[in-house]
C-alpha cells in the first residue's frame, strides 16, 4: 500500500486529490472514515474536479462531477443522479493508522 497523507491532512467533510504512480485519485473523509476512488467519471472518463481538491457538492454530502453534475454516494461511489446513474466510481482499498492514510493501487 502507498501512503496518501497523514491522517490529519484529510479533514472531515472535505476531499483531496492525489497523483500516484501516474494515476489520478482522490480521497474523502465522511463520518470519520476515509474513502478513496480513481479520479475518473464513468460517463466520460474525465477527471471529476475543476479546481484542485474540489470533489464534493455544495452540501459536502455527495461527490460531484464538475463537468456534467453527476452525483455519487461517498460511501460506495454509486452514481445516484446524472447521465451515469447506476454506474459507479472505481473504489480503491484504503486503510488508516497513526502513521497515515494508505491506498492500494493494484486495482487500477
Amino acid at each position: 500500500m502507498l501512503r496518501l497523507c497523514a491522517p490529519d491532512e484529510l479533514v472531515e467533510g472535505q476531499s483531496r486529490g492525489f497523483e500516484m504512480a501516474g494515476e489520478k485519485l482522490f480521497a474523502v473523509r465522511k463520518d470519520g472514515r476515509p474513502y478513496a476512488y480513481r479520479n475518473r467519471c464513468p460517463h466520460r472518463g474525465i477527471p471529476l474536479e475543476w479546481l484542485p481538491d474540489q470533489f464534493l457538492d455544495a452540501s459536502a454530502s455527495l461527490i460531484q462531477c464538475a463537468t456534467h453534475g453527476a452525483l455519487f454516494l461517498i460511501e460506495s461511489g454509486e452514481c445516484v443522479a446524472g447521465p451515469c446513474a447506476g454506474q459507479s466510481l472505481q473504489e480503491l482499498a484504503i486503510r488508516e493508522d497513526d502513521l497515515g492514510i494508505w491506498v492500494e493501487l493494484n486495482d487500477i
